[in-house]
């Protein structure tokens, strides 16, 4: 909205007319200032000063005559002066004025009253005041007698007396002096009124009228506009008015109003608009302009565009960031005004001290830091051996002081390498922006060579048999012999004793018998190695207890049927029951009357394995499984758990969900196992099992046991509530919803909670995705832990199949678990990797509809499960890497962590796909063996795996063709006279690529 003003004095000096922009207008003089807020906040509906031609007033008996303004401008006026007559009647009635949507009317009158005293002979009833009238009319309706001439229709405003009057009279005519009063009325409600002035016995003039209201003008403020808006219909009245942001603004506090007054004037602001981010306020914060190129806003506040730091530029105008130039970066915690940054160069003068397996290396800072302070450094170690395989990196039994990776300070202490090895030390320079680069990190390296040490710690030792004054030990070898081993010394003493009155003794193998011991005492053991650099580190201590008498006749007892009974036999039966009773004897470090006090010792141990970890012991060895529950698991009274309702099924019974208040804790939402009625004793001690076994667990991906209820029927596990089920399920219900690195923490979390359970002595034996239950942070924890599926034969689940007695998931589980029931955490890795195949197929049963017993021989036929779609190539080589044929290849649970996050820590290696074939996935086997489809001889083929010295042998022994070498077995090998056992190897590994490849392309053509 603009208005064309005239302003007439500004600065107290004339200027020319011009157009002014309300929303632009700023004050300059004081006259002006009030002159220009007047006009600005009124609007006229009649002005008497602006006609030219007679007003057309009804008069009753005014006179209309032409008259000057206090400028001596022409004007029409009004006039009576009728003093002389008495009872004065005199009215003057204006047009219909209409009123515009205006409350209240406000009336500005200029007069001049004759001072009676100054009138000759006046008489009495003269006058200087005059009344103020007004009527409302929806239509100009008036006429010369209607409205009548009296205060009733008319309504009175007010009694108008001059302030001043005029008495002088001269030869130039009168001397005149105007009054200006202003008197309002309202509400007015009418489409429009008239006005009408009153004189009953005045001399008076009525010079001019203007009739008008007011108003509050259209304005900008606060970064909102306020379109104008008409003041109230009292004096005191405020009108609230909503303002509207402009353009490229947004709303801080809302709502956004401003106040009218009765003056026309905006009054208490209330909420605010500011200039959106990529945008600031310019010409006096009327206008949000958008950023210009090269700089930037990052946030919606009152502050100007800031310029783009260094190395970063904008795209476009209005940016709420500028974007990092080629090769530098910003981390997401750095503020948006910081310089982006890259990454540091690699350290400098690397130095090594070694010490027997130890090494220090330390280094300086790199030159160029990349313009971070969060420098930082990791150490990758390499294994060099003397082998054509070059350097791997260094197993997890190497120790880093302060740690491996983040180092602050430019050192780092080694230890527990071996002997007599070359290393590499990779000194790597990272910082807070190394993970966005797509190179790896700057690095300096040193070779150095470790020298003679000592054997490491013995880690396992156990109990092999026991009498009343004596105990047979035996111990594995140092996972670091460093060396060959010369000898043990075992130091022992009574666990009352002081460690000063300890005996030692020497023993050339691994076990040893310590006689002479007292009768039901307990005795505290330890073990080194030693090799020609000396002796180890003692291992952990352990705790074992010799016979009781009791015990001892006991056991006697027990054999003594045996011993009668082959007695009456004869001399070979008799010899035959003394060899079991030797048998017996040696067995009864595993027998439960034996093993019992031994497993229930390890609490006493301490040292042993990783430091503070606890090894898993099986609840079965207990007597009374009783006690194994009341070891592991804690007892819940039956009045803190609140079944809410049935969410499955279990082996057992029901699964439910519900609340656990436990006294003194929140409520928290809990899984709850229950026993179904009418169970047998051996069902009740297997269903509790399970709680015996996760009682001991304590790991973040492992399911966590709340406590049991067996005091109280139903008998109850109470676990921890996993919002989204089971892992199969979860990843059937959301296919395809998950990014790739979302998938690999999955897996890490289950891989670590594996980790966890093999580094406690626990073989799962049925790791499936159906027993990994999903929270609702897609936290994965391994669940599942019941035995009794493995020792019962009345399941009817097809997914356990029988296989030499027992019911085995043959999908999930490895091959010599299948074939010879030997289950280890190595088996485990292989049901690991079929896990890992379930969630990058997003739950799609492994072997699809094979039988199992195509299972079976398609795993001895070295066939393994092809890729998942848009599965990453490092994972499925994972994958192939746990399903290695001998189980020694295979890597720990602790390896799969190392590698899965650093997968997390580069998605770069994600971003490689293993590209679909035409069907054909060869089998896992070296794979520097050549395909045999690229020769067409077999003397070709011999020549191409070096094996080329057998070709007349294979020749007169008729194996000529690809079809027959297929055939061969090892018999077929000696027979055509290889008989170096690495040569045999290598053909024989070379067939069976061969068969597998000829197989599987008959099954594609099939």
């Amino acid at each position: 909205m603009v208005h064309n003003l005239k302003c007439l004095f500004c600065n107290d000096r004339p200027i020319k007319p011009q157009t002014l922009s309300l929303e632009k207008l700023e004050p300059t003089c004081l006259l002006s200032d009030r002159r220009l807020s007047f006009l600005l906040s009124t609007e006229t509906l009649m002005d008497s000063t602006t006609a030219t031609a007679e007003l057309g007033w009804t008069v009753y008996p005014w006179e209309e005559v032409s008259g000057y303004d206090e400028n001596m401008n022409t004007i029409r006026t009004y006039q009576v002066c009728n003093v002389f007559d008495n009872n004065q009647n005199n009215w003057v009635r204006t047009k219909y004025i209409r009123r515009r949507g205006a409350q209240r009317i406000h009336v500005e009158m200029k007069f001049s009253v004759r001072d009676c005293s100054s009138i000759p002979n006046v008489p009495g009833s003269c006058k200087e005041t005059f009344n103020l009238y007004y009527y409302e009319s929806d239509a100009d309706t008036a006429t010369r007698t209607s409205p009548a001439w009296m205060e009733n229709p008319w309504i009175k405003v007010d009694t108008i007396a001059a302030d001043e009057s005029f008495s002088q009279v001269d030869l130039g005519g009168r001397v005149m002096k105007i009054n200006t009063e202003v008197r309002s009325f309202g509400p007015v409600s009418r489409n429009g009124f008239y006005l009408a002035f009153q004189d009953y016995g005045g001399c008076m003039s009525l010079i001019a009228v203007r009739v008008f209201y007011r108003k509050c003008p259209r304005i900008i403020t606060n970064g909102a506009l306020f379109q104008e808006t008409l003041s109230g219909a009292e004096s005191t009245s405020l009108v609230a008015a909503r303002g509207v942001c402009i353009p490229n603004a947004e709303e801080v506090d809302v709502p956004i109003k401003l106040y009218c007054n009765g003056d026309g004037e905006w009054m208490v602001p209330i909420g605010r608009c500011m200039c959106k981010a990529g945008n600031e306020a310019v010409e006096n914060g009327t206008v949000c302009r958008a950023c210009p190129s090269g700089f930037f806003k990052p946030t919606q506040k009152d502050e100007p565009c800031m310029q783009c730091p260094i190395n970063s530029r904008t795209t476009s105008e209005g940016a709420m960031n500028c974007v990092c130039r080629n090769g530098y970066y910003r981390t997401d915690s750095d503020p948006l005004q910081m310089p982006c940054t890259t990454v540091p160069s690699a350290p400098q003068t690397v130095i090594s001290s070694v010490n027997e397996t130890s090494v220090m290396l330390e280094w300086m800072p790199p030159r160029d830091s990349g313009g971070r302070e969060d420098v930082v450094f990791n150490i990758i170690c390499k294994s060099c051996g003397g082998g054509r395989g070059g350097c791997t990196r260094c197993g997890d039994n190497v120790q880093f002081l302060p740690r491996q990776l983040g180092l602050t300070e430019p050192r780092v202490y080694i230890s527990d390498l071996l002997a007599h090895t070359q290393y590499t030390f990779e000194v790597q320079a990272v910082n807070g922006v190394s993970d966005q680069s797509p190179y790896s990190p700057q690095y300096a390296s040193v070779n150095i060579t470790t020298n003679q040490a000592a054997p490491s710690t013995v880690s396992i030792m156990h109990q092999v048999s026991r009498t009343v004054d004596s105990i047979t030990l035996s111990w594995s070898q140092p996972d670091q012999p460093n060396g060959v081993i010369l000898d043990y010394e075992l130091h022992y003493y009574e666990k009352d004793q002081s460690e000063y009155n300890a005996t030692a003794i020497r023993s050339q193998t691994n076990t040893v018998v310590i006689r002479g011991l007292k009768p039901g005492s307990i005795y505290v053991f330890q073990v080194r190695a030693r090799t020609v650099a000396g002796f180890g580190r003692y291992s952990g201590k352990l705790y074992f207890q010799t016979m009781t008498e009791e015990e001892y006749n006991t056991s006697i007892q027990e054999k003594l049927p045996l011993i009668i009974g082959s007695a009456a036999a004869g001399l070979v039966f008799l010899i035959a029951v003394v060899v079991i009773i030797i048998v017996c004897n040696r067995r009864r470090g595993f027998d439960r009357a034996d093993s019992e006090y031994t497993d229930k010792l390890q609490h006493y141990t301490s040292g042993h394995m990783t430091p503070g970890m606890k090894i898993y012991i099986d609840p079965f060895t207990y007597e009374d499984p009783n006690e194994a529950v009341r070891e592991f698991a804690k007892e819940i009274d039956i009045s803190c758990v609140k079944i809410e309702q049935v969410i499955g099924a279990g082996e057992f019974g029901e699964v439910c969900s519900g609340n656990l208040r436990l006294p003194g804790k929140r409520e928290m939402f809990v899984a709850i196992k229950t026993l179904k009625s009418g169970y047998t004793e051996k069902q009740r001690r297997d269903f509790l099992s399970e709680a015996s076994i996760m009682g001991q667990f304590d790991h973040p991906n492992v399911i966590h046991l709340e406590g049991v209820v067996t005091k109280s029927s139903p008998v109850m596990i109470i676990t921890e509530f996993m919002e989204n089920g089971s892992l199969d399920s979860f990843l059937r219900q959301n296919d395809g919803q998950f990014t790739v690195i979302q998938l690999v923490g999955m897996l890490r979390g289950i891989a670590s909670g594996m980790k966890y359970l093999a580094d406690m002595n626990y073989v799962h034996r049925d790791l499936a995705a159906r027993n990994i239950l999903v929270n609702s942070n897609l936290v994965c924890k391994v669940s599942d832990f019941g035995l009794s599926r493995f020792l019962e034969d009345d399941t009817s689940d097809p997914t356990y199949t029988s296989a030499l007695g027992g019911k085995i998931p043959i999908r999930w589980t490895a091959p010599e678990a299948i074939q010879y029931r030997k289950f280890t955490s190595a088996s485990d890795v292989w049901s690991y990797g079929i896990v890992m195949w379930e969630v990058m197929s997003y739950g799609e049963r492994p072997y699809w509809d094979m039988t199992n017993q195509d299972v079976i021989n398609a795993i001895e036929q070295d066939y393994r499960l092809p890729p998942p779609m848009d599965c990453p190539s490092a994972l499925h080589q994972l994958m192939l890497d746990c399903w290695q044929k001998d189980r020694n290849n295979r890597p720990k649970f602790s390896q799969i962590v190392n590698n899965l996050d650093k997968m997390i820590r580069n998605p770069n290696t994600l971003k490689a796909m293993t590209p679909l074939s035409s069907g054909v996935h060869l089998p896992l086997l070296d794979r520097s063996i050549p395909d045999f489809s690229s020769f067409s001889t077999v003397d070709e083929w011999l020549d191409a795996i070096k094996m080329g010295q057998y070709k007349d042998n294979f020749a007169s022994a008729d194996f000529s063709t690809f079809d027959v070498v297929s055939q061969m077995t090892m018999d077929d090998i000696l027979r055509v006279g290889v008989t170096l056992a690495g040569h045999q190897k290598k053909i024989l590994n070379s067939v069976q690529m061969m068969r597998a490849q000829m197989n599987q392309i008959q099954s594609v053509e099939v």
